[in-house]
């Protein structure tokens, strides 16, 4: 029962994105009409009031259907704008600034079908291709998200796209099964909507590896993935984290990662937690070694992408340093929203920027 009930709901779902499909369909058709219609009465209107009614009202149209049109009825509407816009003002006489309206309703019309082409190859018409950007950027977002953690444990996470883009290379992706959290920072090569995609892909991928795969096996299984995409001297860097929530320990595994970073309560020092490890998709076997430490209350343990630390003009080691520095100020209010003002502060302008901070509190 519950498989052929199963069955009905596809079959169902199924026959509802048809019927959705079709009324899409239908919705262009009618813009197309609506649109059309819209140039004649207007074309009408210029030849017989020019004065009231200038012929450049029929850019307004043209450009609605460059927002709402496939691309075969935008051609076909570029077309038909392009004929009433030639008898309207070459009716009345062929000059240079009549022939000059008409190549600027061309030009209009071949803006238009030019962006309307690149939607196409998508299967998508009008504003449905920037939605789905926008839907892509917040599923990516919502993957960064943390689980709750039990009592004496706080987590932040922070992230900054370089040059105020929307899209960020740098991703989080976690899980907690039973006592044990796992934490991987990722940081996709490339900048903006090219690493954005990219890191949306891989951002699925790796969630469905954490807590799954053993941890020893996790970064294996990220670089195999990787690896299979044949993607041209692209690939990413990782800092993975498995903790006991319980006991605190934890093993920190690098691949091409900035080191994690712990803050020692008990001595007030700092101590980067290293595991050297290649970049992900560079080789067929590698090994990734593990870093083990502890977490007591009041530690903390700081994971980042190399734009928090790495600049131009700034090696690795003196950005480190900076990183600590501004870390130092947030040790009196237990690190509450410590990710969030790292970014801002520490983080580089032209390069995306990620912090995670795991805080197990003192009166945990």
């Amino acid at each position: 029962m519950r498989k052929n009930g199963g069955l009905a709901l596809v079959r169902r779902i199924g026959r509802r994105v048809e019927a959705l499909g079709r009324r899409a369909r239908r919705s262009h058709r009618l813009a197309f009409v609506a649109l059309s219609l819209m140039q004649l009465v207007i074309a009408s209107a210029s030849y017989a009031w020019m004065t009231f009614v200038p012929a450049s009202f029929l850019i307004i149209p043209l450009v609605v259907g460059g927002v709402l049109l496939r691309f075969g009825e935008l051609v076909a509407l570029t077309g038909i704008t392009a004929a009433f816009g030639s008898y309207v003002v070459l009716s009345r006489g062929v000059t240079l600034p009549r022939i000059g309206f008409v190549l600027v309703l061309v030009i209009v019309g071949w803006i238009m079908i030019t962006s309307a082409k690149v939607r196409s190859r998508l299967g998508v018409a009008g504003t449905r291709s920037e939605s789905m950007l926008m839907e892509l950027r917040d599923t990516l977002t919502a993957q960064g998200e943390m689980p709750t953690l039990p009592s004496g444990w706080q987590v932040e996470v922070a992230i900054q796209s370089a040059g105020g883009s929307t899209f960020s290379g740098d991703f989080v992706v976690s899980t907690m099964h039973g006592d044990f959290l796992e934490v991987a920072l990722v940081d996709v090569s490339g900048k903006g909507i090219d690493a954005g995609t990219r890191a949306l892909l891989l951002s699925g991928a790796f969630g469905g590896l954490l807590g799954v795969v053993p941890e020893a096996e996790f970064l294996p299984s990220a670089n195999q993935y990787i690896r299979r995409q044949d993607w041209d001297d692209d690939f990413a860097t990782v800092v993975h984290v498995v903790l006991n929530l319980r006991t605190g320990d934890f093993d920190v595994r690098t691949a091409g990662h900035p080191p994690a970073i712990q803050f020692d309560a008990w001595s007030g020092r700092w101590q980067t937690r290293d595991a050297d490890g290649p970049l992900l998709g560079l080789m067929e076997s590698p090994d990734f070694k593990a870093n083990h430490g502890q977490l007591r209350p009041g530690d903390a343990l700081f994971l980042y992408s190399d734009g928090m630390v790495e600049t131009p003009r700034r090696d690795i080691g003196r950005g480190t340093d900076r990183l600590t520095g501004h870390a130092e100020r947030l040790v009196a209010q237990g690190f509450l929203g410590g990710a969030a003002d790292l970014v801002a502060t520490a983080g580089g302008p032209g390069d995306d920027s990620a912090i995670v901070i795991i805080h197990r509190t003192a009166h945990g």
